[in-house]
């Protein structure tokens, strides 16, 4: 099942870059500002709780897909693309298994756990 979820995230991704390469901007800005999403950790560094609200606003697929549409309907591309790169940014993350975050921290996410196995003992 774990692989049939990183599949369709993978198409929602494919569906991004697509939609992307619609616009007929250079390629390359897409991947330019790809991570600039990720710039929403920074809420960690206040605590927890802050960086699981910056974190998920940012990664909210929901966000994105308003975002777009209101690009989209409004006719600002730069909203558009903005509602495009959220959205295929946050499939990425999905894919390599990172999700929102719980308030706990940064490795407990609506996907599980990530990171180091603290199961285990030493």
């Amino acid at each position: 099942m774990k692989n049939v979820l990183k599949a369709e995230e993978l198409m929602m991704l494919v569906v991004s870059v697509v939609a992307y390469q619609s616009m007929g901007w250079a390629w390359y800005w897409y991947w330019v500002w790809f991570l600039t999403p990720d710039i929403s950790m920074f809420g960690y560094l206040v605590n927890a709780r802050v960086g699981a609200v910056t974190y998920n606003l940012a990664h909210h697929k929901g966000l994105a897909i308003v975002c777009g549409l209101a690009g989209f309907w409004l006719n600002s591309p730069y909203l558009l693309f903005g509602g495009i790169l959220l959205f295929g940014h946050a499939a990425f993350d999905r894919i390599l298994g990172y999700g929102l975050k719980h308030f706990e921290g940064f490795a407990h996410t609506h996907l599980g756990i990530i990171g180091k196995d603290t199961s285990r003992t030493q």
